[in-house]
């Protein structure tokens, strides 16, 4: 079972055969009957496995509990490739990679890499 909950909404709730997705330790894939863990989601493409149907969204942050019957995951945002517009993602992409080339003092260099893995998530999601 995978429960995905936003702010706004519970974006996903159904039994899959597996998740796929980023954490601040690399890209993870979880099995039913996974060991108990808490990780720390980071921006990148979640890929939702259906007995072999495949759904993608991006997601950009929070946490997720896993446990043997289920994932939880808490995120910060969370998008479906039909809700995402790819013409703002490209945009803020570009943005990002400007103000990773100009690094001056007031450029913090956090949070632009955040936004460009951010785009870069949309942008994968929807192509």
């Amino acid at each position: 079972m995978l429960k995905i909950i936003a702010p706004d909404r519970v974006f996903y709730e159904a039994a899959v055969s597996a998740v796929e997705f980023n954490t601040t330790e690399g890209e993870i894939g979880i099995l039913p009957g996974h060991m108990p863990t808490t990780v720390i989601v980071k921006p990148g493409k979640l890929v939702i496995d259906e007995e072999g149907q495949e759904k993608e969204a991006a997601l950009h942050a929070g946490f997720a509990e896993i446990l043997p019957e289920r994932v939880t995951i808490m995120a910060e945002i969370v998008e479906w490739p039909h809700e995402i517009d790819t013409e703002r993602a490209e945009a803020a992409k570009r943005r990002a990679e400007e103000r990773l080339q100009n690094k001056t003092p007031e450029t913090d260099l956090a949070r632009a890499e955040t936004a460009l893995q951010r785009a870069i998530a949309r942008i994968a999601v929807v192509k």
